[in-house]
């Protein structure tokens, strides 16, 4: 298998980069800066390389040149500016260089530390280019958000990232993985996040979008990436922007009844609780990545179909390596002062009160709890019966057992408010076990087809999705 050079720095980048007189093109950028055409011009040879370099910090001044729009730092802006800039190159050099020139724009748009206000570090930005002599125009677009908290700093990382996408886009287009990979050289998951990429142009036709979001999460990139039910990737800060959340976490494999009203009922209660309407609120169904990956391999084919079945039932979807819950909520909370909601089944209590899931916080469990519940969040607890058995007494959360040293600890959560009950809306499900439906489907039809959603039947059958066998 072959392996991307990882061993370029920056300056390496650029200035092989500069060298090959048939890359050539324009990069303009509104904030923070000009650090991507000065890493560019530092290292020498830019006359190869850069047609023009252009900042517009006046909002006037960059309507002017590009257009109206709403949201200065947001898609549409850059691509406004992407089509302007790449259109002017060509238009004015495509008969003036050499017939096998590749022409590109880079553009960015971002709003970073500034002395008057501690605002949203963030930004986006995108390339668009030629892979062939005269050929129709790819984009790579990438929504970041910086994490350093001083201004040249930032500006310097995303000079950092700019010259790794341009040269990645050139380099590494037949391998998007080794785009996506390249994106955190000479920076660390300490500097920039990058929570959406999306390749689109006809060299990125078989590009899956989705699977190259999840793979940011796995070049440690960012540590989550939501899609919507139409199966696009949201920028996290515009989805949850002062809005309720409520996120239930599953296999969902493939999404069964009582993950259907599980969700349904925890969003009633959270509703009366946070006294939100329901439609203000989002709704999550969240999966862990190493619900995703076996040792060192995800399995492509599975987790497009587990995205396609919820969006197919109308949820949105959160990718994660969250592992702990107060992790995903300080995640959550990055964006929302909103009341959290975590949506849980009793099944999961052992889990939830096992040391061993604490180890390597100083201050264990307890710790854990503290960071889950420090303000306005909380987890809304789903009964259940024993798998199988559909006659059996509910456990609930007033009746759940856990290790007698925390029978004090689960009295107060629960005396305070903190862990709450959930009124199932349909009580006749509450016996389907995931695990049973999982081994049903691979012996082919039965009654498991009961215990999911007729349309997911339907489309496991169809698709022979999750080693479904029809044999």
């Amino acid at each position: 298998m072959l392996k991307r050079d990882a061993s370029l720095t920056t300056d390496q980048k650029a200035l092989t980069f500069n060298l090959d007189k048939f890359k050539y093109g324009s990069i303009v950028e509104i904030g923070a800066g000009q650090e991507v055409a000065r890493r560019f011009f530092q290292v020498g040879a830019a006359a190869g390389t850069v047609a023009k370099t252009m900042s517009a910090y006046d909002m006037a001044v960059s309507d002017d040149i590009y257009g109206h729009v709403d949201r200065y730092v947001s898609r549409a802006r850059l691509l406004q500016m992407l089509e302007k800039e790449f259109n002017q190159v060509v238009a004015r050099l495509a008969h003036v260089r050499a017939k096998n020139t590749t022409f590109f724009a880079y553009a960015a748009t971002v709003t970073a530390r500034s002395f008057r206000q501690k605002n949203e570090c963030h930004g986006w930005v995108g390339i668009r280019l030629q892979l062939h002599p005269g050929a129709a125009p790819s984009d790579v677009i990438l929504h970041v958000r910086m994490l350093d908290n001083d201004n040249a700093l930032q500006s310097e990382a995303l000079g950092i990232l700019g010259v790794n996408l341009i040269h990645g886009a050139f380099f590494n287009y037949a391998q998007p993985e080794w785009v996506v990979e390249g994106l955190s050289d000479g920076l660390g998951s300490d500097r920039i996040e990058v929570d959406l990429i999306h390749f689109s142009g006809p060299y990125f036709e078989e590009v899956e979008n989705r699977l190259m979001n999840l793979h940011l999460i796995r070049s440690w990139l960012t540590r989550a990436v939501i899609f919507n039910p139409q199966g696009e990737v949201v920028v996290p800060g515009e989805l949850f922007h002062r809005k309720p959340v409520v996120v239930m976490r599953g296999h969902y494999k493939p999404i069964n009844c009582v993950n259907v009203d599980m969700m349904n009922a925890g969003l009633r209660q959270f509703c009366q609780m946070a006294a939100a309407e329901e439609p203000e609120v989002v709704s999550l169904a969240e999966l862990t990545m190493n619900s995703l990956v076996s040792g060192d391999r995800l399995d492509g084919a599975d987790f497009l179909a587990r995205i396609d079945l919820l969006a197919a039932q109308g949820y949105t979807v959160m990718i994660s390596d969250y592992v702990r819950f107060f992790r995903l909520r300080a995640y959550l909370r990055r964006y929302t002062q909103k009341p959290i909601g975590i949506v849980l089944s009793v099944r999961d209590f052992a889990a939830l009160f096992d040391e061993k899931y604490y180890e390597g916080l100083e201050g264990g469990i307890l710790e854990a709890f503290g960071k889950l519940f420090p303000d306005n969040t909380h987890v809304y607890v789903y009964p259940a019966r024993p798998k199988g058995r559909r006659d059996a007494p509910l456990t609930t959360l007033d009746n759940v057992e856990v290790p007698a040293k925390f029978r004090h600890l689960l009295a107060h959560l629960v005396e305070s408010r903190k862990l709450i009950a959930i009124d199932p809306l349909d009580d006749s499900r509450l016996h389907i076990d995931s695990g049973e439906i999982a081994a049903g489907l691979r012996r082919g039809r039965g009654d498991w087809e009961s215990d999911v959603p007729e349309a997911v039947a339907s489309r496991v059958i169809e698709g022979r999705l999750f080693g479904f066998d029809s044999e």
